[in-house]
């Protein structure tokens, strides 16, 4: 979307639709994880992994579940065995994932992240000789005991409940010494691994494919691939630091490190140019979303949809129009531009919300700078103290999630949040502003149309003034162009793989879009959301943006709003989620996400 100033006043020139399916983020990140998603299909059909067996394994399992009731030695080895037939374990597949490890646990030196030598994985197989030997007695004598207590049920036709039961515990106590078994066996064969090979390919890989949109969206790609590393490299450390067995325990997360070490930069040397270029936020979240839409089932998205509705085309209307009332009733607000451009920002979807409100009400360049900067330094506050805070009062990650993308101000600082609290946050969280961000272009029509009819008929209203047709094609067309498009990307994914699942058969979809195409999807889409956190801290300096904090009325405005917005959005997210649409939130936390 293109900006240009006439007498200091934001303006807009729109980019025809076709123009900017090929130079705008929203489509290159459709594009380019449509084109992960279709490599990473032709390779899941190319691994062919031996999907033909899983039909045996699955009448063994119905016959052992019709028989018995409960996991038999026979349902649960067919089980695994079931769930070993995976298309990421073979062919390229395999070669990619193997690309996308990311660094590992480590105590004391960070180096063993990285890399481990053979003498180093010697003396750990060494060290864990003697517990592998152990778990292979405990194994052996719980499998001797299951079997006799499941052949005494089976003889009485596990009809006698008191049988049953009895081979129900030690069942339990075999598949529980089979895992300590399994963790057991692992430590005792462990290998050398040296991931910075793996992770400068990936580097390569992960620039170019970036690079693509950026040539056609006009960045400068000279600068980018000259500051990529220093983000991926930031990445990188965000994942070694989050690993380090102390801080995991304390769960501070990769999402938190990347963010911080980002800041570190911004806030003592600064950030170069060169490295503005490639830190792009928005780009490596929207393309990892759209990731993310093909391992999320439609229905899913549906069921939060309809709630989601609610906490954001309710609240938000509210909360917009409540705080422009506030700001011109009780704050006494100067600029009723600035005022509307604030409260735009701050209810509705940050600096996109902005720029439309701006534009629709003819704001001047210094309200717009004034408006977003406050924005951006309470994002950053609101990146860690929303997660702390439902954290700390024990919020429901649904809850929490709702509240999250309801109230922080865009996409990636959203998905920032929500990963701080779990995945099912970070999902809701994601959807939630997702939902919202449709309402940028309802908002920009309104504020338009209420410019023109009511607040300066005169000058809004003039020839070449009004930014659109106050009709209904007109505010469907500019709903349309403001809509942002990566969301149709995020749908398409969802819906292709559901519908694709659903022909396969539960079977054929775990091994070869489970565990084979969405292993790739997925591995992609964490990175980028790594180096998107990485971009977020990359950009923020307090001294660059300090001004915004002597905005006077201004910031009182952001701060009143946003507290009702917060206040607002809480409540109506527990009504939704935890009291009307529980099921709905129950659904969600046992999906796995």
């Amino acid at each position: 979307m293109a900006e240009n100033q006439v007498d200091n006043v934001v303006t807009e020139t729109k980019i025809p639709m076709t123009t900017q399916m090929y130079t705008t983020e929203d489509w290159w990140a459709i594009w380019l994880a449509g084109i992960i998603l279709i490599l990473a299909m032709i390779a899941a059909m190319a691994a062919r992994p031996n999907v033909e067996s899983m039909a045996e394994y699955r009448a063994i399992m119905e016959q052992e579940q019709e028989m018995a009731g409960f996991r038999t030695i026979a349902y649960t080895e067919a089980e695994a065995r079931l769930n070993a037939v995976r298309a990421r374990d073979s062919g390229f597949l395999k070669t990619i994932n193997d690309l996308m490890a990311r660094p590992g646990r480590w105590s004391t030196n960070p180096l063993d992240s990285l890399y481990r030598s053979e003498s180093a994985a010697a003396e750990i197989r060494a060290a864990n000789q003697e517990r592998l030997e152990q778990a292979t007695e405990r194994l052996n004598v719980a499998r001797a005991n299951a079997e006799e207590a499941e052949n005494r049920a089976r003889e009485a036709n596990f009809q006698n409940t008191q049988l049953n039961q009895e081979a129900r515990a030690l069942l339990g106590e075999w598949r529980a010494a089979r895992s300590s078994h399994s963790s057991a066996r692992s430590a005792a064969n462990t290998q050398p691994f040296n991931r910075i090979p793996t992770l400068l390919g990936l580097m390569v890989v992960m620039a170019l494919i970036f690079s693509i949109g950026g040539k056609f969206m006009g960045h400068n790609l000279k600068n980018f691939f000259i500051g990529f590393p220093i983000v991926f490299g930031l990445a990188v450390l965000s994942y070694v630091i989050a690993n380090q067995e102390t801080v995991r325990a304390y769960g501070f997360s990769y999402v938190l490190w990347g963010i911080v070490l980002g800041m570190l930069i911004s806030n003592t040397v600064g950030t170069p140019k060169f490295l503005k270029s490639a830190a792009q936020t928005e780009y490596f979240i929207k393309t990892g979303l759209v990731l993310l839409g093909a391992s999320i089932l439609i229905n899913l998205i549906i069921m939060v949809g309809l709630p989601g509705i609610f906490v954001t085309w309710v609240v938000t209307p509210i909360v917009l129009i409540g705080t422009y009332w506030f700001g011109q009733n009780v704050i006494k607000m100067e600029s009723k531009q600035l005022n509307i451009t604030v409260s735009s920002d701050m209810s509705v979807s940050g600096v996109s919300a902005a720029i439309a409100a701006a534009a629709a009400s003819r704001a001047k360049k210094e309200e717009l700078t004034l408006a977003i900067g406050m924005s951006m330094i309470f994002v950053v506050v609101m990146i860690f103290a929303l997660p702390t805070f439902a954290n700390w009062v024990g919020m429901h990650p649904v809850w929490a999630g709702a509240w999250i993308g309801g109230t922080v101000d865009n996409t990636g600082s959203v998905v920032a949040a929500g990963e701080l609290i779990g995945p099912e946050a970070m999902y809701v969280a994601a959807t939630i502003k997702m939902i919202q961000n449709v309402m940028i272009g309802v908002m920009a029509f309104g504020v338009a149309a209420y410019w023109c009819l009511k607040v300066e008929p005169d000058r809004a209203c003039a020839a070449g003034a009004a930014p659109m047709k106050f009709t209904a094609a007109g505010a469907l067309s500019e709903i349309w162009y403001r809509f942002p498009k990566f969301i149709l990307g995020f749908i398409g994914a969802s819906v292709f793989f559901s519908a694709l699942g659903a022909a396969m058969g539960e079977d054929w979809a775990q091994a070869m879009i489970r565990n084979g195409i969405l292993a790739w999807a997925n591995g992609f889409r964490d990175w980028f959301f790594a180096i998107a956190f990485v971009s977020i801290g990359l950009s923020i300096s307090y001294r660059e943006l300090k001004e915004p904090l002597r905005g006077g009325k201004a910031l009182i405005l952001y701060v009143c709003g946003q507290g009702f917005n917060l206040l607002l959005t809480a409540f109506v997210a527990y009504i939704m989620f935890m009291v009307l649409f529980r099921d709905v939130t129950d659904r969600l936390m046992g999906m796995g996400l």
